[in-house]
């Protein structure tokens, strides 16, 4: 078995040269030598001559929107920003504010909904959308700001229940109750036609390498680990349709310059994902900065972007630090710059200075000449914070229950991308493949802050949320028992388990401001199966443990339960 190595991409992954197969190319790989760039291009020109025999584009006549929906967002549905876990209510207003101020403001935002949590029950994918209320006005106050929404579909979602209808038809009643405006395609390139002719009127964005034949009915496509040439080169599907909007993204990486510089060079957008399934990997201020001097230049600019004469490569410094490329209609011109060297440049420019930051960008228009990139690089980290536990001191152990003594643990987590505590599990690598995907790690725990004793036996209610659980222990004059506390007493052999097995809820809330999510322990008789995607199911060691992103009040489930502790 061959072993990648995970900082470097993949040969699938790499640009393909002017002379491989385009057809099939994420990114054509530009010449090292200026001088075979004239040649470069024609043969680009020719090749996209060619594979545009009989092809039809009018899709893109009749849906425009997504021509100048450049900045998308992957926002989880409960991200503190956009819903208050104290008062129950979801704030819009304040994840667009933050957007505008960081990047410029979102064109499109993705309500991702269902992974990492589902297979906690059997609730299927398109439940974790229909048993949110209120989210049809989510989906409208997000669209009152100019912004358009798109839902999320997990095709890998085969062992939780079965809707009675197909999953085209499924999606497509999602959409069309919540009124939103297109379909985001997890782990597909393009989506099945069934579903397409199910919804005429919406936006489809897939996954990667978007197939010739479906860049006619695709608006839209997000390129996930895309390798581009040293002198940045030319994104096949843009070159191929020039209506088409590709959005750049990697979510691993804590600098975005090469995804940044490669949009801008084509004319294309960015996906902002800030949070990756639970784990915070944010945009530092300059490349913040570099976003919103793009966002600002294209949207001004779109119509030339996407039907003007575009040139890539049409410029070069002489000691090749700045690269640009050129669109032009009639008398409208933008050029494109982006310094590809850490340090300033300043130089000439068809008679004009023209001044950039240590890897900054620039745009030259009849208006003048506008450049961008100075910011602080520095990764802003975010601490989880654990929601400090509740004291229930008892002088005596009550009935039911059994004292333990505190001692340091070792827990348990699958990584499955969500990390354990707030870590970032996979850090700048290009695509964490088996055996590290989905993989095991082992997190040395301190032990509990003193002598403590816990039910035997768990309550004989489940359904509910993490608060009520809370609640229902306070009236009894107890609380819930730490992840820790939980995982002592069952290595003592202490606990029993109700049948059907569930998890149990434990004292072990956390927050990054961003994502908040609790420890579940024990492991479930419930067992989705059929994908790698799903929560870990069936009976579990003391040691595991599960990190549950908080899904507001979607937390209740028939499968979670819990017992009670005090302190001795």
């Amino acid at each position: 078995m061959t072993v990648l190595d995970p900082l470097i991409p993949r040969p699938i992954d790499l640009p393909t040269p002017i002379d491989g197969e385009l057809d099939r190319a994420k990114i054509v790989a530009a010449p090292d030598d200026p001088a075979d760039w004239p040649d470069w291009r024609d043969r680009l020109r020719e090749w996209r001559e060619e594979a545009r025999a009989g092809y039809d584009g009018s899709a893109y006549d009749r849906l425009t929107w997504t021509q100048r929906c450049f900045s998308v967002a992957l926002v989880w549905l409960w991200d503190e920003r956009l819903y208050d876990h104290a008062v129950g209510r979801f704030t819009p207003d304040r994840l667009l504010d933050e957007g505008e101020r960081e990047f410029g403001g979102y064109d499109g935002v993705v309500l991702w909904h269902a992974y990492p949590v589902i297979g906690i029950d059997d609730r299927n994918q398109f439940d974790w959308y229909r048993d949110v209320a209120g989210l049809r006005e989510v989906v409208a106050a997000i669209q009152a700001r100019g912004v358009r929404v798109f839902v999320d579909y997990n095709p890998w979602d085969v062992g939780t229940r079965r809707e009675p209808a197909s999953d085209a038809a499924t999606v497509a009643a999602v959409v069309q109750e919540l009124g939103a405006d297109g379909v985001f395609l997890d782990t597909m390139k393009e989506a099945m036609p069934e579903l397409r002719a199910a919804l005429p009127d919406a936006a489809f964005e897939g996954e990667s390498t978007l197939p010739l034949e479906r860049i006619g009915d695709h608006h839209l496509s997000w390129a996930q680990w895309f390798a581009d040439s040293p002198v940045p080169g030319v994104i096949r599907a843009r070159w191929f349709e020039q209506r088409h909007m590709l959005h750049h993204t990697r979510r691993w990486n804590r600098s975005h310059l090469e995804e940044l510089r490669s949009a801008w060079l084509n004319g294309v957008g960015m996906l902002v994902w800030e949070s990756v399934f639970g784990a915070w990997v944010g945009w530092n201020e300059r490349d913040q900065a570099l976003l919103r001097g793009m966002l600002d230049v294209q949207r001004r600019h779109v119509r030339l972007l996407t039907h003007g004469e575009w040139t890539p490569l049409a410029f070069h410094s002489d000691d090749l630090a700045v690269v640009g490329s050129r669109w032009t209609d009639g008398d409208d011109e933008l050029w494109t710059l982006a310094n590809l060297r850490d340090e300033p440049f300043t130089g000439d420019f068809e008679g004009r200075v023209l001044e950039l930051p240590p890897l900054g960008l620039a745009a030259v228009t009849t208006d003048g000449v506008v450049s961008f990139g100075d910011g602080d690089a520095t990764y802003p980290l975010r601490n989880s914070v654990r929601v400090e536990a509740p004291m229930v001191h008892v002088a005596d152990i009550p009935a039911g229950f059994v004292a333990v003594d505190p001692r340091p643990t070792r827990s348990r987590f699958r990584r499955r991308e969500t990390g354990c505590y707030g870590d970032v599990p996979y850090v700048e690598e290009w695509k964490p493949l088996p055996p590290r995907l989905h993989d095991f790690v082992e997190v040395d725990r301190p032990a509990p802050r003193g002598r403590f004793a816990i039910s035997v036996r768990e309550e004989p209610v489940v359904g509910l949320s993490l608060a009520e659980a809370r609640a229902y222990a306070a009236e009894r004059g107890a609380r819930l028992p730490t992840e820790d506390e939980w995982q002592l007493a069952a290595e003592h052999g202490v606990l029993e388990r109700s049948e059907p097995l569930v998890w149990n809820w434990t004292e072990s809330e956390h927050s990054d401001g961003i994502t908040r999510f609790a420890i579940l322990k024990g492991g479930s008789a419930f067992r989705a199966e059929g994908s790698e995607w799903y929560v870990d199911g069936g009976p579990q060691p003391p040691e595991f443990s599960l990190k549950y992103l908080l899904p507001g009040p979607l937390q209740r489930s028939p499968r979670i339960g819990f017992r009670l502790a005090v302190d001795l």
